[in-house]
Formats: C-alpha cells, structure tokens, sequence
C-alpha cells in the first residue's frame, strides 16, 4: 500500500464507521465510462461538499491491493451488474494536490517534486517505469510491460491555479503534466479512467487544453450528477428522523441549492454536523470564513451590494453565466463575481429563470458578517431590522411591525427609501421580509 499508488481503502473504512449516506451508485455511473471515450470525468463543487469523501470511495473501490467486499457489500453499488467485475481490479494513482503543495518546500520545484514521488512507486511495483522523469512515459511503460491499465484519480486537481494564480509559467507546465496523461497518444494504452475534483470549472487554455476531453459536471450544470452534488431531501428527511431534528428547520438551514431533476440539495457538511451537534446553526465557518466573501462583495461591480441585498431580503436576481473565464483574476463584471460565488457555494442558480440567489439561512448569515465585518455597518442594519420586523409580522405583533416600518422608512442611505414587505415562497415553504427601494 502506497502513497500514490493503491493507497488502499483506510480512508472510505473510516467513513463507513460513521453514520454514512449512500452515494454509491456514483460507482455506477463512473463503471459505465470505463474503456470509453468518456473515460476523463471532472466534477467540481464547493468545498464542504462532500468531493474528498467520493476520491476515497472510489480509490477503496478500484485499488486491486486490497478487499474492499465488506465495505460495500449492502450498499447501492451491490446491486449493480459490474459491482463484481470491477470491484479492486485496478492499480490507482492518487495525487491529492493540496497535499502536494503543503509538502513541497517551493512552490516552483512541485512538477517535479510530484513526478519524482509519483514514479519511484510506480517503479516499485513496475521495474519498467524505473529512470524516467516523466510521469506520463512511466506509466505508459508500467503498462507496456504488465498489461495493465490505470485509474487516475486527482483530488483538487485546481488548487495550484488558486494557490498560484499569477504564475503563468508554474500553470503552464502544470498543463503539461497534464497533457501528457490525458491528451496524448499514450492516452488511451495506460489510463482506463480519470476522476478528477476541484472547485472552479475547467478553465481553457487555447486550442492546446489538456482537459477538452474531460466530461464536466459544475454547480452550474450537474447533469446526470446532481443526486451526488450533497444530500437530496429523501437523505435529510431520513438523517432527521434517525437524530430525532426537526427537519423543517433543516431544510430552513441547509436547503436551498437547486438543479433540473433534483431540485432540493443540502449542504452534506453542515448536515452531518448540525446531526451530531444536535443543533442548527451555521458550520460555514469551520472551513471557510467570511474573509473570502467579503472581498468580492468589496469589487462592488455594476452595484453587486443592491443586488446582494436584494437577495438578503428573498429576491432572485438576473444573471449571464457566459462571461466567467473560470479562474480568481479575470473577474470583470457583477455576473463574473455572482457566477464565482455560485461554484464557491455561496449563491445558488435557478437554471430555468438564470436568476441566482440565496440559497438559505447558513449562507445569509455569511453574507451579513461579510457586510458588517467590511465597514457597510449601514446594509447589515438594515439586515438585523428587518429580520426583526420578519419576526414581528410572524408573531402578529402590530406594534412592532408599526415601529419597525416606521424606522426602516427613513434609514435607508443616500437619496434612497426602503419599502418593506413580507413574501411565502411556496418552494422553500417559508416567509421572506422584501426590501425594496425607490429613489425620493
């Protein structure tokens, strides 16, 4: 059992010791690609949901140096006609890039930091490999030599371009390492399938991409994925009543990402925790804080703050996805930040209407300490107001809803003044306090 290669299956055997929701059938879908010219799959999410947990399914799958049976015996995968045939037939490579990039002491020695590692256990296990620099001409040498094909499986395959995002010429080379193992003639011969997980869509790099041949499922198009994408509500309904949660107030926390065939996805991170904790609140933070958030709400592009208030108080906003070169620099105009935050997972996106919005109370709560901790005391105050008067109308308490839109009226900023309504969104089933403004 190696590093690199056939890490084995400690990684999913931890997680099945835990309270595990099935997203086997995942393995099915990748089985039918095996050999094939759709063999190159990437899926990008936002972190917290669930991607690590698929790369450690698959490798415990797949990796012929251990027995795997008992750890998916039961599960969806079991059902399926190839769950035998393809059950640890496969020699696996994994290259978890953030892993990488914590190990190697400069950023600019990582390719060949990568293949060095990567080779010396191929050459272990294939004395053909051994002598090479390139990873590509190892493997395809292991192959050769064995009859043997690959599975690559790359975790966070995009994290060099976030970690690196100005240098142009680490990119490149990057690319190349790339290009050698998917878009060659050695291709075909040594790689049985790729699945690789990042969270920004593939970004094209001119007529000499490494990754044209990659089949893409993104948090704005899932396609056949979007069961897999977090927790459907069958999943949470279910995880409700085995902790004994309210899954009303789930669903008010958690719900609220959408795609075509599946219309409620959760948050699996938040989920899983808020289960544990027997609590709801917002877990957002304990990977990621409102630091990111707000330097995109700081651009302001195209008045991005209206919208994002607007969208604090239940509106859906317009949106062109077209524009967004999938990377963190080229970020031109509002659509291009409001695209951004949907694949960081802090907007959702109504395909149908092309509008985005909030998806739910763990996100709105985000973007209010993103608003207050980067000095628009005046947008988070109108938040907090008209939370209370939400409050205030549920409860039937006319007074306060009285003072509330009485104050509201005339603390709005500039030349402009707020008018306030309560909406019932029949989707998520739950009331909104609408702001409006109208200039004087």
């Amino acid at each position: 059992m190696g590093r690199y290669l056939n890490v084995g299956n400690d990684g999913f055997r931890a997680i099945r010791k835990g309270r595990y929701v099935d997203k086997t059938g995942l393995i099915s879908f990748i089985n039918e690609t095996l050999g094939t010219a759709d063999k190159l799959t990437c899926v990008s999410r936002a972190r917290r949901f669930g991607k690590s947990f698929a790369v450690k399914m698959l490798c415990a799958y797949y990796d012929k140096s251990c027995d795997s049976s008992e750890l998916f015996d039961g599960l969806e995968i079991a059902e399926d006609p190839s769950y035998r045939k393809y059950l640890n037939k496969y020699d696996v490579i994994y290259l978890d890039m953030t892993l990488f990039i914590s190990l190697c002491g400069n950023m600019k020695d990582i390719m060949a930091y990568i293949q060095e590692q990567v080779i010396q256990e191929i050459a272990d296990v294939y004395p053909a490999a051994a002598g090479e620099e390139h990873l590509s001409m190892a493997m395809a040498k292991a192959s050769a030599s064995a009859g043997i094909k690959f599975i690559v499986i790359i975790d966070e395959w995009d994290a060099l371009f976030r970690e690196a995002k100005n240098d142009t010429d680490l990119q490149k080379e990057y690319i190349r390492l790339l290009r050698g193992l998917f878009k060659s003639s050695l291709t075909d011969s040594m790689i049985e399938a790729a699945y690789m997980t990042g969270i920004l869509p593939i970004k094209k790099y001119g007529t000499q991409s490494a990754m044209t041949d990659f089949r893409e499922y993104t948090m704005l198009s899932p396609k056949r994925l979007a069961k897999y994408a977090g927790f459907t509500e069958t999943e949470v309904r279910q995880l409700c009543e085995d902790y004994g949660m309210d899954y009303g107030e789930a669903k008010r926390w958690y719900d609220g990402y959408s795609f075509k065939n599946v219309p409620s996805v959760y948050n699996p991170n938040a989920i899983m925790r808020a289960m544990q904790n027997q609590e709801f609140g917002s877990y957002w933070t304990e990977t990621e804080t409102y630091e990111a958030l707000k330097i995109y709400i700081d651009m302001d592009f195209d008045g991005l703050r209206e919208a994002i208030l607007s969208m604090l108080g239940g509106e859906k906003c317009p949106v062109n996805t077209g524009t967004f070169q999938n990377d963190l620099t080229s970020l031109r105009s509002r659509d291009d930040v409001m695209v951004l935050l949907i694949h960081l997972g802090y907007l959702a996106y109504d395909g149908e209407a092309e509008k985005v919005y909030i998806p739910n109370e763990e996100i709105r709560q985000e973007f209010f300490l993103a608003l207050k901790n980067s000095g628009h005391w005046e947008i988070a105050k109108l938040v907090k107001e008209s939370d209370e008067l939400l409050r205030a109308a549920l409860n039937l308490n006319g007074e306060k809803v009285a003072d509330a839109i009485e104050k509201m009226q005339f603390e709005g900023y500039g030349s402009e003044v707020l008018l306030v309504g309560i909406s019932y969104d029949e989707r998520t089933k739950k009331h909104e306090c609408v702001i409006e403004k109208w200039r004087k």
